[in-house]
């Protein structure tokens, strides 16, 4: 099980499962929600993960959630896994013992950004 939240503490869930399919997504889109080079996300079962507070102050853009009172990107969902929930791990307050499976969209990653691990990775999804 995992706990997160987001800067502020506004926004507080856990994950009742391991967290699967861990990237590190270099695309721009990722890069402008997060603020850096990359986002890291993974994916919990939607009936895996629970707020425990702030449901209620999030704000949505481009089906990504983040806190609205401290921007924090909290979560997203994609169109072809509606089942499943993806995570920023940036938000995780515990420890993480789950492997990062790989590097993603690589071919838009940042010009001043250096790739320095043996981790996988692809031009794409």
């Amino acid at each position: 099980m995992h706990q997160g939240q987001c800067l502020c503490g506004s926004v507080q869930f856990k994950l009742h499962q391991k967290i699967t399919d861990i990237v590190m997504c270099h695309c721009s889109e990722c890069r402008k929600a997060q603020g850096t080079a990359f986002a890291t996300s993974g994916s919990v079962k939607n009936e895996n993960f629970e707020f425990i507070s702030g449901e209620n102050n999030l704000t949505e853009f481009k089906g990504k959630k983040f806190c609205k009172t401290c921007g924090s990107p909290i979560m997203g969902k994609l169109k072809n896994n509606p089942d499943h929930t993806r995570i920023r791990l940036g938000t995780i307050t515990n420890d993480i013992k789950e492997p990062i499976e790989k590097h993603i969209f690589t071919d838009s990653k940042a010009n001043w950004d250096s790739i320095c691990d043996s981790i996988a990775q692809h031009k794409e999804w």
